[in-house]
């Protein structure tokens, strides 16, 4: 009987042990006011403005690449009201096109909408991030909806660093990485 409860305490501890590195110390426990201070200051509609590149890479559940991707986006605003489109080329061959329509608020509050966005998406300008946390339908990659958890991370040259995180029932399913610089009318010209 000792034995029995020194397992299930030892699966316990490792249980709980796992909890508080998931709510203290991982990707997801970040919050903006972690970066409240950092320079530059990240302002959407400055930063994503105009024509945009974005190159990234998309990690499975075991930390493997599964794909790889060039979009380019454009971004228009007017007042606090923001249009961005994205299109997508992955390394299978398929492409994705979304428009998303951004709301700046107070405060550096974000709310943004796209037609595969359930609800709507919450975000917040700190320092030089921008974290959104939204639920997406990914019908395509055969899990229908996802959690997603976006941080943008400013550079001092203007190039943003796009990390996030989608799960399923808590658990992480995949991972995105992503640079996105602003493009000039000569690379523009040059697509």
């Amino acid at each position: 009987m000792s034995i029995l409860f020194g397992v299930l305490i030892g699966a316990g501890s490792v249980m709980l042990l796992c909890v508080v590195r998931h709510f203290v110390a991982s990707f997801a426990a970040q919050k903006s006011e972690h970066y409240d201070s950092g320079q530059p200051i990240f302002d959407i509609q400055t930063q994503l403005n105009g024509p945009i590149l974005c190159e990234g890479v998309i990690f499975g559940p075991l930390g493997r690449v599964s794909g790889r991707f060039v979009g380019n986006f454009d971004i228009n605003w007017d007042g606090t009201v923001g249009i961005m489109k994205e299109h997508f080329r992955y390394d299978d061959g398929s492409e994705l096109s979304r428009e998303w329509q951004l709301h700046v608020e107070d405060g550096g509050r974000v709310r943004a909408t796209a037609a595969d966005i359930i609800g709507t998406a919450i975000g917040q300008q700190s320092g030089p991030t921008l974290k959104m946390k939204y639920r997406i339908k990914l019908e395509a990659a055969g899990t229908p909806v996802l959690s997603a958890i976006d941080w943008m991370y400013l550079l001092p040259n203007g190039t943003i660093i796009n990390r996030s995180q989608f799960r399923k029932f808590g658990i992480k399913v995949a991972e995105l990485v992503a640079t996105m610089k602003p493009l000039t009318l000569q690379q523009k010209g040059d697509e």
